[in-house]
């Protein structure tokens, strides 16, 4: 069970697992929520990226590394297949759907392909 507190917009502003500050008779302005609703997942989400300074720039660092993997299998310092069958799947996926998005048309209007 999760416990949220809203401001005065109705945005929620915290999270718990039990009432904070109330005893067992009171919830004191906590109000009991699931964890999937779209707001609670919305407000982890930001308590996460505060949590980790790298968070930003954890996407384009994975793009940095599929072109990195890209070039050892294209000079032939790593075969595709030495990677293990995981990441083999995780990389077709990402090669699958970058062409895809490159045959359609960038999403954003620009020639840039992610």
């Amino acid at each position: 069970m999760i416990f949220i507190k809203r401001n005065a917009k109705g945005e929620v502003i915290a999270a718990s697992r039990e009432p904070i500050g109330c005893d067992n008779s009171e919830s004191g302005g906590w109000d009991v929520a699931n964890g999937d609703e779209p707001e609670v997942v919305a407000f982890c989400g930001l308590l996460t990226e505060s949590a980790n300074p790298l968070s930003p720039s954890d996407l384009g660092l994975v793009r940095v590394l599929e072109d990195l993997i890209d070039l050892l299998i294209d000079r032939a310092v790593i075969r595709f297949t030495d990677l293990p069958p995981a990441a083999q799947a995780k990389l077709m996926e990402r090669r699958g759907t970058r062409e895809a998005m490159h045959r359609f048309g960038s999403l954003d209007g620009t020639d840039d392909v992610l």
